[in-house]
């Protein structure tokens, strides 16, 4: 994937802002008229640049969005009451402290039914077995 540095700072400012004309100009392009506008589109149908948006966007919400292993690792530390929370406690005369504990009962609960809905183990299985007829109708030619 080849591209510029002006191609890249472009790629850039439009995942930032999702504005092709602001992106071509901020980027270090020059223009005059509305051919911003233009050649900013024109470069969004480059093929490399468009693979290097999608790649820089990917990266982005592998960071940003949890994955399902990690919301079941996280599930699972709560319901082994590996988590903990902070809370205030007072010290008298409108003093408060933070303290961590362990979640509540009912926190734990939660993540056990989570998981429990995630492995389908409340859900009655039902093995269906049976023949069914099949009755074929030729009516094509009857017209």
């Amino acid at each position: 994937m080849r591209l510029t540095e002006k191609q890249k700072r472009f790629a850039d400012y439009f995942i930032e802002t999702g504005n092709a004309t602001q992106s071509y100009l901020r980027a270090g392009y020059k223009a005059k008229g509305n051919s911003a506008e233009v050649n900013a589109s024109r470069l969004l149908s480059n093929a490399k640049l468009r693979e290097y948006i999608g790649v820089r966007i990917a990266a982005k919400d592998d960071a940003r969005i949890a994955k399902q292993d990690e919301i079941l690792e996280f599930l699972t530390s709560v319901l082994r009451g590996q988590v903990k929370e902070q809370f205030p406690i007072g010290l008298g005369m409108g003093e408060q402290q933070l303290v961590k504990k362990e979640l509540d009962g009912k926190d734990r609960i939660k993540a056990a039914e989570l998981l429990g809905k995630r492995y389908a183990m409340w859900t009655d299985k039902q093995l269906l077995d049976g023949t069914v007829g099949v009755q074929l109708i030729d009516d094509i030619g009857s017209e």
